[in-house]
């Protein structure tokens, strides 16, 4: 889930880019493209990959 987001902020910074749009300074393509590098990060680490519920039934 988390490659997702990441896909999703590099196709914004890749948008933004492109067409040259200017935008603040917190919205640059830059900035995007380290959050985007920053989700999948945390998504190669392992964090959000398909986590069952601990407890419950025993086998």
């Amino acid at each position: 889930m988390l490659a997702f987001v990441a896909g999703a902020l590099f196709v914004i910074a890749f948008v933004i880019r492109v067409t040259e749009t200017s935008t603040e300074t917190v919205f640059s393509p830059t900035s995007l493209m380290f959050v985007g590098l920053a989700f999948l990060a945390v998504h190669m680490a392992g964090v959000g990959a398909g986590w069952s519920p601990r407890g419950g039934r025993r086998r």
